[in-house]
C-alpha cells in the first residue's frame, strides 16, 4: 500500500511523462548533440585550422564541451525518470531504494523521479569537498576595521614596512635619501 494518493500518484506520472517526452524531443532534435559524432574539423565546417586564431579553435572545443556536458547530463536524468516510471509501474515507487521508507510527497514533488529518501541521497553533500587551499589558509580574522588585525595579533600596513625595515633595503648609506647617513642603522626612518 502506497502512502501516496492516487491523484498526487497520477500527477506526478504526467510529470514524469512529460517530462520524458521533452527530453526525448530535445536528443531528437539535437541529434545527440551538434555534431558530435563528427571531428571537431569536420562539425565546424573549416578546412584547415591554420589560418585561425587559437583561441577560434579554442571556443568551438569549450562550446562542444558545454553542450557534451549538458546532453550528459540530460541524459543521466532520462535514465532516472525512465527508472521511476518503472518503478510506478511495478508499485515500488516512493519508497527508498536504500532503506525502504516512504519518501514524503513533498519530496518527490521537487525531485520526482529520486529512488533516495534525503537521508540516503547520495553525493548530498556536495559542499563537503573543499579546495586543496583551504587547508593552508588562515581563517580571516574576526570583527571588523582597524581593530580586526590589532585583535587578531596581526601588523597593519604601516606597521609592516616598520617590520620589514629592520630586515635591510636595497639602499645604501650613499644612495640614501637621508642627508649624513653613515651605516645602514642610520636608514631606518625611526632612529632609536
Amino acid at each position: 500500500m502506497s502512502h501516496l494518493t492516487k491523484k498526487q500518484l497520477q500527477e506526478l506520472e504526467e510529470y514524469l511523462q512529460q517530462e520524458k517526452q521533452e527530453l526525448e524531443k530535445h536528443f531528437k532534435a539535437s541529434g545527440n548533440g551538434p555534431g558530435m559524432e563528427d571531428s571537431l574539423r569536420a562539425s565546424t565546417g573549416e578546412l584547415s585550422s591554420y589560418d585561425n586564431h587559437p583561441a577560434d579553435v579554442g571556443t568551438e572545443t569549450f562550446e562542444r564541451s558545454r553542450d557534451m556536458a549538458v546532453d550528459d547530463n540530460l541524459n543521466n536524468r532520462l535514465e532516472q525518470i525512465e527508472q521511476a516510471l518503472g518503478r510506478i509501474g511495478d508499485s515500488s515507487y516512493g519508497h527508498c531504494s536504500v532503506c525502504g521508507t516512504e519518501i514524503p510527497y513533498e519530496r518527490l514533488e521537487a525531485v520526482p523521479y529520486t529512488s533516495y529518501c534525503v537521508d540516503h541521497t547520495p553525493e548530498r553533500n556536495i559542499s563537503d569537498y573543499r579546495p586543496v587551499e583551504e587547508g593552508v589558509i588562515t581563517p580571516p580574522p574576526k570583527g571588523a576595521g582597524e581593530n580586526r588585525q590589532r585583535n587578531a595579533g596581526r601588523f597593519d600596513d604601516a606597521e609592516a614596512w616598520h617590520t620589514l625595515e629592520e630586515y635591510g633595503n636595497s639602499d645604501s648609506p650613499a644612495m640614501s635619501a637621508k642627508r649624513n647617513a653613515t651605516d645602514y642603522e642610520s636608514l631606518t626612518v625611526d632612529d632609536d
